[in-house]
């Protein structure tokens, strides 16, 4: 933009910028607006919530498209939830769980999933072996853990290798981690696998339902949390602000001196402000000008933290047929598109609710189909996994998130080789007067909206920190 257009922009004051309206950027402008400080939140999306997005059935149920489960040890988004008013349900989680493996079909009521005898055990050692190496993984800067230049070398895939030599369990493995990461245990590196776990409390309870990370919901849905924290923000958050320009932010000047400000530039605004929070998804972030440009290793640390690859489904149906059949609704596939099911139903309302995600390379292959013939197969792969019952849905909704223009993946993202050890340190270290937030920042439940709550406590802390208003 030439100086003479630019300088027909309108301009508006205020102290702080935070730039997003997902949970982390939310929740470092309610922390400032306690404080006394002068905010604007400014978001690209004509709806708040970023990875947290409600559906709805025709039926009039409501649903999760984007993060939607809540755990022990969780605990900001658990008291986040119960200060807003929002009442947390516990997920439906009794019965058998379904494996398919090596083109048979297994049932289960444990950890083992349904995994034949030498396999079982092979995989059993295996989470004990990631736990075990995960707790040794210093979690604020991964780089300095014990024997992080050797992991940061090699691929997840090649660790796991090194670990597990039954061909099922390994296999199984690789299923259960791209219900994780939505990502191939080739495209990230074994410090990331072992440092993301770690955040979580270990892959033991990353997996589980009850009593893990799975263990709850939201009733009406996750994105109720970012939707009542906009609103008792009110005239601060901005809708349809895609923030294309930050300038000035690294002024060395005291961050305290009243003539020294950042630019924030949008289509049709300018904002003048003393910090500012990008908090939003790495990829994203990259793709904001910076001027003068950022360093280059905080440049690479954010553009290539690349998110993962996931469709997300959510299927009704007139009843929860699976119940009756003694079936939990939970299935990992390693034979078919759809990886991951569970049952998704919810107490407001007797209909059937499965989820079921297409991840990682299958998402990308999904990716060329029309929405229509996605919907097709995953259907088709439910009907494999329950029976000709499954056929038959009221409806199918669907979420592609890497095709979402605001994020372009989820759930998270992460690193591949090389990165935690050099440039790692970047992502979350305020630069200038700019401070980062999101999930991928976090070093407690990183990832997940947890992380991003935490995330946005601690730039909002930092702000509040450099201009003595703590």
């Amino acid at each position: 933009m030439n100086n003479a257009k630019c300088n027909d922009i309108p301009k508006r004051s205020t102290e702080v910028v935070v730039v997003g309206a997902g949970i982390a950027g939310l929740t470092a402008a309610e922390r400032l607006v306690e404080s006394g400080v002068d905010v604007i939140v400014l978001e690209a999306r004509d709806r708040v919530g970023g990875r947290l997005e409600g559906g709805r059935f025709t039926s009039g149920t409501s649903i999760e498209l984007g993060g939607q489960w809540v755990g022990p040890t969780q605990d900001q988004v658990l008291a986040l939830a119960e200060r807003l008013g929002l009442e947390t349900f516990t997920v439906h989680d009794e019965g058998r769980s379904l494996l398919f493996a090596e083109g048979g079909r297994h049932e289960s009521d444990d950890d083992t999933f349904g995994l034949p005898g030498e396999s079982a055990r092979a995989f059993q050692q295996l989470v004990a072996t990631i736990d075990a190496t995960a707790a040794t993984i210093d979690r604020q800067s991964p780089a300095d853990s014990p024997g992080a230049a050797r992991l940061d070398r090699m691929t997840a895939a090649q660790w796991l290798d090194d670990n597990c030599q039954d061909p099922v369990a390994r296999r199984f493995a690789d299923t259960l981690l791209v219900s994780i990461f939505a990502a191939e245990s080739d495209e990230y590196s074994a410090l990331h696998l072992l440092f993301y776990l770690s955040s979580g409390g270990g892959l033991h309870r990353m997996m589980i339902t009850i009593g893990g990370a799975q263990d709850s919901r939201v009733r009406g849905g996750t994105h109720q949390l970012a939707q009542r924290l906009a609103e008792s923000l009110g005239h601060r958050v901005l809708l349809d602000r895609e923030v294309l320009e930050i300038s000035e932010w690294n002024t060395q000047e005291s961050p305290t001196a009243p003539n020294s400000q950042v630019t924030v530039r949008t289509t049709g605004t300018r904002y003048r402000c003393d910090h500012v929070i990008v908090a939003l998804p790495p990829i994203m972030a990259a793709r904001i000008v910076y001027a003068p440009q950022l360093p280059a290793n905080r440049d690479i640390a954010q553009s290539h933290m690349n998110p993962g690859n996931v469709i997300k489904f959510q299927v009704e149906y007139d009843t929860p047929f699976w119940r009756a059949a003694g079936l939990s609704g939970t299935v990992l596939s390693l034979d078919h598109h759809v990886s991951l099911v569970y049952d998704n139903g919810v107490p407001d309302s007797e209909r059937g609710i499965l989820v079921a995600f297409v991840e990682g390379r299958h998402a990308r292959a999904f990716n060329d189909l029309p929405e229509q013939q996605r919907a097709q197969l995953v259907v088709a792969d439910l009907e494999c996994f329950f029976g000709e019952m499954a056929s038959r849905p009221t409806e199918v909704l669907q979420r592609n998130w890497s095709e979402e223009p605001f994020t372009r993946g989820c759930y998270g993202g992460r690193f591949g080789t090389g990165l935690w050890t050099t440039v790692g340190k970047h992502l979350a270290q305020p630069l200038g007067r700019i401070s980062w937030a999101g999930a991928e920042t976090a070093s407690v439940w990183n990832g997940y909206i947890d992380g991003a709550i935490r995330s946005g406590q601690r730039a909002a802390e930092e702000v509040l920190q450099t201009s003595g208003k703590q």
